[in-house]
């Protein structure tokens, strides 16, 4: 069809007007600073092989699911995995989802009810934000990481005796700070709330088997219900919700992104098994991540880049550069120099608040971590 409708036509020229077009990257070779893979078990060999044994082990030979799993599609490797993933993280049950994204499509669509309020931050991710616009229940924002913002929302509320649930990540993906999750947990204990919290980010980055921020505080007790993603610090895909038996057996029954969509195939599952596994008996993926995180805070310090970047303990590690032009103009130079570093632009984040954001990994040198930091102290 040669039409076109004008209105899209325009939206799409709007973006290439203050230079915001997304477009699919090509391939980069240089030193990898822009991807989730965290622990390197998405390039592991081990991994690979580890996950080829536990389906020859089981004589499962299959290429997909089939059908939802409600239908054709639930075979024993997702319950073996499920009950693996439950004890690993101290949880009563586990439920996977096809990926973070449909988990929580599928938990803020379904969970809160009409009449229920949902006090997320306002830095949540887009599919919290998604899911949330899916449900019956009444959304409110609270001021990023503020505990009295919070406090002061959940009292406008508490009177109605209402239902309240508060949402938060534990490492937020574009600015890689934390939430006080300990006074968090608290503070919504002592109302009454549900804390919901999105850890897709601290698995495998925190705790001292990589569990997560919740476990390395020791949490659990205090949340309602978890958040886990597969495709960052795991390396592979897919996600499952954490919590109570009964949460379980509701999400099973009335989340739509779980019920009305095909699993996913055995060798996905069985990867996700195997990269638990991996995660449990070899640590050192997880102490060399650990000790880059610390190298970068160090040397961004003696360089005096300090305050560009916005506070983080985490593998995150965003430098805010004002502008879609320069922060991509930056990101370029860095590219030519051999290092795979991604702007991240506005609308993405807000105007203003354009960034370079650095992933970190076990697998960098410290010399290139200098480096990249050396070359971008120049650029600057």
């Amino acid at each position: 069809m040669k039409r076109f409708p004008a209105s899209l036509s325009a939206k799409l020229q709007s973006r290439i007007e203050v230079n915001a077009l997304r477009q699919l990257p090509g391939s980069k070779n240089g030193v990898d600073f822009s991807s989730n893979d965290y622990l390197g078990f998405s390039r592991s060999e081990t991994l690979f092989q580890n996950t080829q044994s536990l389906l020859s082990a089981q004589q499962n030979h299959c290429n997909g699911a089939t059908g939802s799993r409600l239908l054709s599609g639930n075979f024993s490797l997702y319950m073996e995995t499920e009950a693996m993933i439950a004890a690993f993280h101290r949880s009563s049950a586990a439920l996977i989802f096809n990926s973070g994204y449909d988990a929580n499509l599928g938990f803020f669509s379904a969970v809160p009810q009409r009449n229920d309020v949902v006090l997320y931050d306002e830095l949540s991710h887009a599919s919290i934000r998604d899911g949330i616009r899916l449900s019956n229940a009444r959304s409110y924002k609270f001021l990023h990481n503020d505990l009295e913002d919070l406090e002061r929302q959940i009292n406008r509320f508490r009177k109605e005796e209402t239902v309240i649930y508060i949402v938060t990540e534990t490492v937020f993906s574009m600015d890689g700070d934390c939430p006080d999750l300990e006074q968090m947990a608290l503070l919504s204990d002592r109302y009454g709330c549900f804390l919901v919290v999105d850890e897709a980010h601290a698995l495998g980055v925190f705790g001292d088997k990589g569990e997560g921020l919740v476990q390395a505080l020791q949490l659990e007790p205090l949340i309602f219900a978890r958040i886990m993603t597969y495709g960052k610090g795991l390396g592979c895909h897919g996600a499952a919700i954490l919590g109570d038996q009964r949460l379980r057996d509701y999400l099973v029954n009335f989340a739509r992104s779980f019920i009305y969509t095909t699993g996913l195939s055995p060798h996905a599952v069985a990867t996700i098994q195997a990269a638990y596994k991996m995660l449990e008996e070899e640590r050192d993926s997880g102490i060399k991540l650990k000790e880059n995180i610390i190298h970068f805070n160090q040397v961004k310090n003696l360089l005096g880049l300090k305050p560009l970047f916005i506070r983080s303990k985490s593998a995150i590690q965003s430098a805010v550069i004002p502008g879609n032009e320069k922060v991509k103009y930056i990101a370029d130079q860095l590219g030519q120099s051999g290092f795979d570093v991604r702007p991240i632009m506005a609308p993405t984040v807000p105007e203003g608040q354009e960034r370079l954001r650095f992933c970190l990994h076990s697998y960098n040198s410290k010399e290139e971590i200098a480096a990249v930091l050396r070359i971008l102290n120049q650029l600057l």
